[in-house]
């Protein structure tokens, strides 16, 4: 079900950017040095709006077609391949980065932006858990909200222990040979592709060298990152997998070594260019990769995505 997930975080990217891009105001994306009221009651009402908007566009437009039920759990944890989860936890870490960021924009208190800012992409999502419980198609998923919880305790974490953030998830996407076999749930269209096909998705985990090593010479911007994807999924149960490819049916985990640059750290006393890099800090740049299939088969990509 991340494939909703992503949609709404995609969504809330595309409104920050096109927002910045609006204003007229150069020092507008400067954080305030001390509380400024204006400020963070802009940032409460519009988040409030945009997450109430998301869920009832999200009832209407998802859930409308099918049957209701009772509230009730399911267990999908073994479904693609865990691919699923890891889009829950790159998620809620990015819809609490932003809400923290934005409470930092309006001169919030660290503890406040982490209380209120953080927890808003695991509240956020479990409000969409609830939906889900309440639909007779799906159900509510306990490994999807301790991935959720998983993505804000990341970002919380760093926090605390660094007061900054090292480690961050990032997302990248490849299209692939198993959308023309099943379009109707892998997508028929790039950007349907892009949520639903958990093939083509990698998720990695960015870390950030110099932080680790703050004496040494290596760049501030350069990261190392390890990522995760799945191949040879056409369903999330591997029973009805094989039926749509009983010429290989086999579905199995890929792991990834890279490079990767944290646009974070690139420095600019721009505001607006310091907004832009920390929202397209959700994504991996391409760079030459180690991939691991099987724990023993070991292919190198030139520049992987």
């Amino acid at each position: 079900m991340s494939c909703k997930v992503l949609l709404i975080v995609a969504f809330i990217i595309s409104f920050q950017i096109g927002y910045s891009q609006n204003s007229p105001v150069r020092n507008f994306f400067k954080p305030s040095d001390s509380l400024n009221p204006k400020r963070q009651n802009s940032v409460v009402i519009s988040e409030a709006v945009l997450a109430t908007g998301a869920l009832v566009s999200l009832n209407k437009l998802w859930y409308a077609d099918y049957a209701k039920s009772d509230f009730h759990f399911i267990n999908d944890n073994a479904d693609w391949l865990q691919m699923d989860k890891a889009g829950h936890v790159f998620s809620s870490y990015h819809l609490g980065r932003f809400g923290a960021e934005m409470l930092e924009w309006s001169g919030t208190s660290k503890k406040n932006q982490l209380l209120y800012g953080a927890g808003l992409g695991f509240v956020f999502l479990t409000a969409v858990e609830v939906l889900d419980g309440f639909s007779a198609e799906w159900g509510a998923s306990s490994g999807d909200i301790v991935a959720n919880a998983s993505g804000t305790a990341l970002y919380v974490s760093q926090e605390l222990i660094w007061k900054e953030q090292r480690i961050t998830p990032k997302f990248s996407f490849l299209t692939t040979k198993y959308a023309n076999d099943r379009p109707e749930v892998l997508g028929s269209s790039i950007s349907e592709q892009i949520l639903k096909d958990y093939n083509g998705q990698t998720y990695w985990l960015s870390v950030n060298l110099h932080s680790f090593a703050k004496d040494s010479k290596i760049p501030k911007w350069l990261n190392v990152a390890l990522g995760y994807g799945a191949d040879g999924m056409v369903s999330g149960k591997e029973e009805i997998n094989s039926t749509f490819l009983a010429s290989n049916p086999e579905r199995f985990r890929q792991f990834y070594l890279s490079v990767d640059v944290d646009l974070t750290k690139i420095k600019t006393n721009s505001p607006f260019l310091k907004t832009v890099f920390s929202v397209l800090n959700t994504v991996k740049i391409p760079a030459p990769t180690i991939e691991l299939v099987h724990f023993n088969d070991v292919k190198y990509h030139f520049i992987y995505f």
